[in-house]
């Protein structure tokens, strides 16, 4: 196992490290500690090759100046709220809001905004990035002093596994997640729309006006929603169906079964042979099919076209705080919070 580092750019004077973990089967993942930032995972193909699976902002100015999430950590919470506003013990709060009447990704000034200090441990089997941050009460509005802590650690199973950590000293939120985009051909030109997606969903959360969970759960069985079997996303993506078309393809949360050991999903690349599978302890997954071109930046020298990535974003339910039966995202003095996602990366033999 081995950790390098190199200047990824500078903040306000400040230099901000890229580290780059890898094992002895040639995976690598990359980070910085502006926004906890999953910047690169490096996998080899059926053929051996070893390419970038994920999309990623190539400068620190870009990351800054676009905000594009790609690879951030999200929080205080990930998702939308609805108007910005929700109750807790008794008292209303009005959120600064970042997306017209909304709050997205948790404001305007969210996690991904920060620059968060960072550690590494190392061991012959593992090694990890340990970024930790404290939100002070009254940023974005919320309340509590918060103190957050999200690892990344490289296993020699070829594994990056998220561990998330929180503590406060009054009521609030969190719900944190991580915004990968994942585009197993190793190619930035190429889309995702053939890659393979399995579910182990059977609802998924209907989205009404402005991208914002209806608060009902619909059943995926006889619908484009339906991944409880390996199918292309393409299947979904380009389905006439009044929750997609709209939207130009998926933006959507899955309710996730958490029935047994094994993966709550798998996204497979028949090209490549890649494939991802994800573990996780949240309740939800959103998948969302980066359904337009983003053209403020280039990423190997070209813009990140319509469906050039995919998100696989573990969470609970967004906007759960205004939805009933959605789940639990408050965190109270003298309570810790802990979530853990695995994403394990593998190839298939022809």
């Amino acid at each position: 196992m081995e950790i390098t580092s190199k200047s990824f750019g500078k903040v306000d004077g400040v230099d901000v490290p890229e580290y780059t973990l890898t094992n002895s089967n040639g995976v690598a993942i990359s980070a910085m500690p502006f926004g906890a930032t999953l910047t690169k995972i490096v996998t080899p193909d059926k053929n051996g090759k070893r390419e970038n699976i994920t999309l990623n902002v190539e400068n620190l100015e870009d990351f800054i100046a676009h905000r594009p999430f790609y690879g951030a950590t999200i929080g205080r919470v990930a998702g939308r709220i609805t108007r910005g506003q929700f109750t807790l013990s008794g008292i209303d709060y009005q959120l600064d809001v970042n997306e017209g009447e909304n709050l997205l990704h948790g404001g305007p000034e969210g996690f991904d905004t920060k620059l968060w200090e960072v550690r590494t441990e190392e061991s012959d089997s593992r090694a990890s990035l340990i970024f930790t941050f404290n939100s002070p009460a009254g940023e974005n509005r919320f309340p509590g002093n918060l103190s957050v802590t999200v690892t990344y650690t490289l296993t020699e199973e070829d594994e990056w596994i998220i561990d998330y950590q929180a503590e406060t000293d009054a009521p609030t939120l969190f719900n944190p997640t991580n915004h990968v985009y994942f585009n197993l051909t190793g190619d930035i030109k190429k889309t995702i729309l053939d890659h393979q997606l399995m579910l182990n969903s059977d609802f998924y959360a209907p989205l009404g006006g402005e991208n914002l969970p209806k608060g009902e759960l619909d059943k995926v069985e006889g619908t484009p929603f339906d991944f409880t079997s390996f199918k292309a996303v393409k299947e979904a993506v380009l389905a006439d169906h009044p929750q997609i078309s709209p939207l130009s393809g998926l933006d959507h949360p899955f309710v996730l079964s958490l029935k047994n050991d094994g993966p709550e999903g798998i996204l497979f690349d028949p090209e490549s042979g890649r494939e991802v599978k994800f573990f996780t302890d949240c309740n939800s997954v959103v998948i969302f099919t980066h359904n337009a071109e983003v053209d403020d930046f280039e990423i190997q020298g070209e813009p990140a076209g319509q469906y050039a990535g995919i998100t696989l974003e573990t969470q609970t339910l967004p906007d759960a705080v205004n939805q009933p039966g959605f789940g639990n995202i408050i965190l109270r003095p003298g309570e810790t919070f802990t979530s853990q996602t695995t994403y394990q990366f593998g190839v298939r033999a022809d």
